[in-house]
């Protein structure tokens, strides 16, 4: 028996319980019913093992959840594998600062062996919180599977591409910019760089033209936003079609306070129409301008330590500064020598780490790249032949846009924690000198240490005479770093075979992306030709954000179409951002952050899924209101009280019902609408319109079933006809175990629970609700009995829309007048009689050639309805309140298309407020339409 009120807090680790003690969610049991199962995968995007759940998990996993749940109780062999993300960043430095707290030895004074413990400490500890929280949002993975891209099977996997990759030269070392943060001293992703509005300045420097005796102009004046970088300037550009500039083309300028020579190049980079046509050119320190180096052979100088200190390569004045204290000295240096012409005041977006919250430089050095460039094309071709689909179809021209215009990958990191690159180094030199010289270092990329040592043995022995080595005396020794010393002294130790050659690993990590860009087949298993991975690769979707598209979508398209030759998903579903209720992003500072964990203590997880997916409208943010949650948690309570309602009445399964033949018209019209329901919702599915599949099991549950069905159940229940009542006792059963399969999917916990509870009682259930099977709609349904119900409910809802747009008292009963009306009609107003009485307050039914006078009216089919309202209220005061209701309304349009109608306006308003009042008006122009019908009903009330 149900309990008297719904308890989310109650039942859901209950129904979570069930779910894990059946297996429900484990990959193949689909086979043990039926062997010929066809395979349904999706793998999870890995949250961060640091991560906790917040509001765009929620809406990630929930609307996978709905996909799996779906597909599972259709009869598919659904795979949903889960798993986490090592997190590099991230979790090295959560590390760090819990030795910092603890006041414990920092990272180095550990050491790597032991640092790397103690993060593996960490994550068997505290590493599986968001794997709890997504179980508890019930997510039906099958958590048997679960992986961490650290974990032996897919560390093996992130080797073999690396190894893989470089041996077809589509791995290489190269020295470029990155994205540079000075605290965490190293490279990060484009992901990781927060830009940042801020307030700064456009300092104007007039840098002298050298033997400019002869010429118009003396300076070249050049702007820029970061003065400390001139210190690297190697050039000064001007686009080639400038005539200001044509003559100077080939001259060189003085860098000021450097004193070196630098020439002026044409390039198109520079624009005509910012301010003097010429730019700076910083190669080392600019991406712009590092392209304009290569394109001109341009001298790289980079003028920073890894810590944001400027080096050796500047002047000795500013050695040794923070790159912030030198800008305010390199200014007032300029100043002092006259060669600042202004400083105007600038707003430009200044990038941050996202971990560190310290401004990133772009920075050179050396760094793991892949040949992305190569790998993309199989990837464009792919989603260009229809291979794999985005869904919204906008989102192709996205992908197209970044992977058509790629630049080389940078995969490393200067990390401990992460896949350390597979690549070993031992010293190469050279004997043409007077003494034997180290010249660099040799690169052997192997799967393996012992096979590093012997491409090490094969390249020196190759190399033997050359090197001046005696083949008999070569031993090579693996060290923890490249040693220090004189080289010399080094290389004429091993020549004579009293030191062993040196080989030692690259210290650096591969970027996380490297490795989860492999999640699709490393989850299942490869590079060993699994079950698994034949039977569920390619996966069937993925459900992601657009802000990774070209983190983690493409480069999974780039290494499965490289390594599988197929590509990874056959659709890709990218749903949009959760924001809050006034459409502005949410974020700590701003105080709108809404923990979803808190919602479910609150509301349940129920509550929030149902949000999630009835607004993932396609191209659309979620707004998100905890009215909405509130009332998707009414939802879920009055599913709860229909069930207690039925139960009550003796609504219970027959064994061996047939639905499609009940004889009453009330049960066949809640069939054909369980039938409609069915097929709209199956079919918003399969095309991820996942709020329109919500609409539709919502509609049909609170309107058709509870307000609807039941209502006009009860005087079945009540009545004596035992043949009607139990037919509609069984019905009712019926429309309840449709019910809870079709929102099993958006509300697993409560369905379940009530699935289980109604079962208690006549045939027992054959499975889980979570195993069951999914309707499948009718292809006929008896359309008389539709338009015979729906007709009532359209009286009755017209009927009582008047009533309150009149404000009739609610205890007011009036006459009800037909005029019009056909013979079918005056039966079906018969029949129902009692129904509209007692649901739309009508004191009698009456039929007429004309309505009567006072009467207010509207239209249903061919008949026109009329409701005496004279003597009833006062029409004069009704009209203008209707007029003054209306006036209101229209001055907020009037207001809200003024604001549109200034540019300003539009142009500086944030898009959140731009939303913000198109909703308002669209609201208050359908409340004017409404009140202005209700007005002309009184036009003829006299």
């Amino acid at each position: 028996m149900l309990e008297k009120t719904y308890d989310h807090a109650a039942i859901e680790p209950r129904m979570s319980k069930a779910w894990e003690d059946a297996e429900a969610f484990r990959a193949g049991k689909a086979l043990e019913v039926n062997p010929k199962a066809e395979p349904y995968s999706i793998v999870i995007p890995p949250p961060n093992v640091t991560g906790s759940l917040h509001m765009g998990h929620a809406l990630n996993n929930t609307l996978q959840d709905v996909l799996a749940r779906f597909y599972r109780m259709r009869g598919r062999d659904v795979l949903w594998q889960p798993g986490t993300d090592h997190a590099g960043i991230a979790t090295q430095s959560l590390v760090e600062r819990q030795l910092a707290e603890k006041q414990e030895p920092s990272r180095r004074d550990l050491g790597r062996e032991e640092f790397l413990r103690r993060v593996w400490a960490w994550k068997e500890h505290s590493g599986g919180t968001i794997v709890n929280q997504l179980k508890r949002l019930g997510a039906s993975c099958d958590w048997s599977r679960e992986r961490f891209t650290m974990d032996e099977g897919l560390s093996r996997a992130v080797v073999k591409v690396f190894v893989d990759l470089y041996n077809d030269g589509l791995i290489y070392k190269d020295k470029r910019l990155v994205n540079w943060d000075p605290k965490l001293q190293t490279a990060i992703s484009d992901l990781e760089v927060i830009p940042v509005e801020t307030k700064g300045h456009l300092w104007y420097f007039k840098y002298p033209i050298k033997d400019a005796e002869n010429l118009e102009r003396k300076f070249v004046v050049v702007a820029t936003t970061r003065p400390e970088t001139m210190l690297g300037d190697t050039a000064v550009a001007v686009n080639p079609e400038d005539e200001r500039w044509k003559p100077y083309i080939g001259k060189t300028v003085i860098l000021p306070l450097v004193g070196r020579e630098i020439p002026i190049v044409a390039d198109e980079h520079a624009d005509p129409e910012q301010g003097s046509g010429a730019v700076k050119i910083t190669p080392a320190h600019d991406f712009n301008d590092f392209e304009v180096g290569r394109r001109h052979d341009l001298p790289l100088i980079n003028i920073f330590t890894p810590t944001g200190t400027l080096n050796d390569e500047v002047p000795e004045a500013y050695r040794g500064l923070d790159r912030f204290e030198a800008r305010k000295r390199i200014v007032a240096d300029l100043e002092a020598l006259e060669l600042v012409e202004k400083i105007e005041p600038h707003a430009l977006k200044v990038p941050y780490g996202d971990r560190s919250n310290v401004v990133i430089e772009p920075y050179l050095t050396d760094q793991w790249y892949v040949d992305a460039k190569t790998l993309a094309q199989p990837a464009l071709a792919a989603v260009r032949e229809g291979k794999t689909r985005f869904v919204p179809e906008n989102w192709r021209t996205v992908y197209f846009q970044w992977l058509d215009n790629i630049q080389p990958w940078c995969i490393s990191r200067q990390l401990w924690w992460g896949h350390q690159i597979p690549a070993w180094y031992h010293p190469v030199w050279d004997l043409s000198f007077p003494m034997p010289s180290w010249v660099g270092n040799e690169i052997a990329v192997a799967s393996t240490e012992e096979e590093a040592i012997r491409l090490a043995y094969d390249y020196y022995t190759k190399h033997a005479e050359p090197l001046g080595l005696q083949l008999d005396k070569l031993k090579i020794e693996v060290v923890p770093e490249m040693p220090n010393g004189s080289w010399i002294e080094i290389v004429r130790e091993i020549r004579e075979g009293v030191r062993p050659i040196p080989l030692w690993r690259d210290e650096d990590v591969l970027d996380t992306w490297f490795s989860s860009g492999l999640w699709p087949f490393s989850t299942l298993g490869w590079p060993d030709e699994t079950p698994e991975l034949a039977r569920y690769y390619p996966t069937s979707v993925l459900v992601t954000g657009f802000d990774i598209i070209f983190f983690w979508v493409a480069r999974m398209m780039m290494l499965g179409l490289h390594f599988k030759k197929e590509v990874p998903f056959r659709d890709v579903y990218i749903h949009a951002l959760v924001r809050d209720e006034k459409g502005a992003k949410m974020s700590k500072s701003k105080g709108n952050v809404v923990d979803p964990l808190s919602v479910m203590d609150n509301y349940g997880a129920d509550a929030l899924r149902f949000t999630m997916a009835a607004m993932a409208a396609q191209g659309r943010d979620v707004k998100l209101s905890m009215q909405r949650i509130e009332g998707y948690r009414n939802f879920a309570t009055k599913l709860w009280n229909a069930a207690r309602f039925c139960e009550m009445n003796g609504c219970v399964r027959k064994e061996g019902f047939d639905p499609a033949a009940v004889k009453l018209t009330l049960n066949r019209w809640i069939y054909a609408e369980a039938q409609a329901t069915a097929a709209a919702v199956t079919e918003a599915i399969e095309a991820y319109r996942f709020n329109d599949a919500a609409g539709a099991v919502y509609r049909f549950v609170w309107n058709r079933f509870c307000d609807w069905y039941l209502e006009f159940a009860k005087p079945v229940f009540m009545g004596e006809d035992e043949a009607a009542k139990a037919e509609t006792q069984a019905m009712a059963a019926w429309a309840l175990d449709e019910i809870l399969k079709l929102l099993h999917p958006f509300m697993p916990f409560v369905t379940e629970e009530l699935w289980t509870v109604t079962g208690e009682e006549g045939p027992a259930r054959e499975s889980l609700l979570a195993l069951a099977s999914w309707p499948v709609p009718a292809k006929d349904t008896d359309a008389k009995a539709l338009a015979e119900i729906d007709w009532v409910i359209d009286l009755i809802s017209e009927i009582r829309s008047l009533r309150s747009e009149m404000n009739v008292p609610p205890a007011t009963l009036l006459p009800l007048t037909l005029t019009g009306a056909t013979d079918d009609t005056k039966a079906r107003a018969a029949r129902y009689e009692a129904f509209l009485k007692r649901m739309a307050r009508i004191s009698d039914i009456g039929f007429a050639d004309v309505p009567p006078q006072g009467s207010a009216q509207f239209v249903l089919g061919e008949a026109t309805m009329a409701l005496a309202l004279a003597g009833v209220i006062d029409i004069a005061a009704e009209r203008e309140r209707l007029k003054k209701e209306i006036g209101k309304h229209e001055s907020e349009i009037t207001k809200i298309d003024a604001r549109f109608a200034n540019e300003q306006f539009v142009a500086k308003a944030a898009e959140e407020v731009l939303e913000d009042n198109r909703e308002r008006r669209a609201e208050a122009e359908a409340a004017a339409e409404r009140l202005k019908a209700a007005l002309q009903r009184l036009a003829n009330v006299a």
